[in-house]
């Protein structure tokens, strides 16, 4: 099953190496460098998973799960983060688990453990 998936990531080299592996997958991927961007996204194309880093400028990946999932209640979230952003050294992939993320990856991952959970994330109901 080819899923849709869109990747959230202020960084071009983290979206690029994502991409390719979302790509090897089999999958189709959708990029967004911004909470804004993948909104306009998300509300106008059918996303089969949301992948975000949490720690970013104008917004954070929390809020990003908050607002897309009062969009779509079901929609499927695989969190990555390397912790750090305003606060310092502050873990955010706890909170999105509370939040609604399905999966969590603290970066940096190998590309054995993205593609697991991904597909993990895809499968479950």
């Amino acid at each position: 099953m080819m899923a849709t998936i869109l990747l959230v990531d202020d960084e071009a080299s983290v979206r690029e190496m994502v991409s390719e592996v979302i790509r090897q997958s089999g999958h189709r991927v959708i990029t967004a460098d911004s909470v804004a961007k993948a909104k306009a996204i998300f509300t106008s194309q059918a996303i089969d998973l949301v992948v975000t880093d949490l720690v970013m400028p104008e917004q954070s990946g929390i809020d990003l799960i908050l607002e897309f999932r009062q969009i779509k209640a079901d929609v499927k979230v695989l969190a990555i983060s390397g912790g750090g952003g305003i606060t310092g050294r502050f873990d955010y992939l706890p909170i999105a688990s509370l939040v609604g993320a399905g999966a969590i990856l603290k970066k940096p991952f190998s590309i054995n453990e993205f593609s697991h959970k991904l597909e993990e994330l895809l499968n479950a109901n």
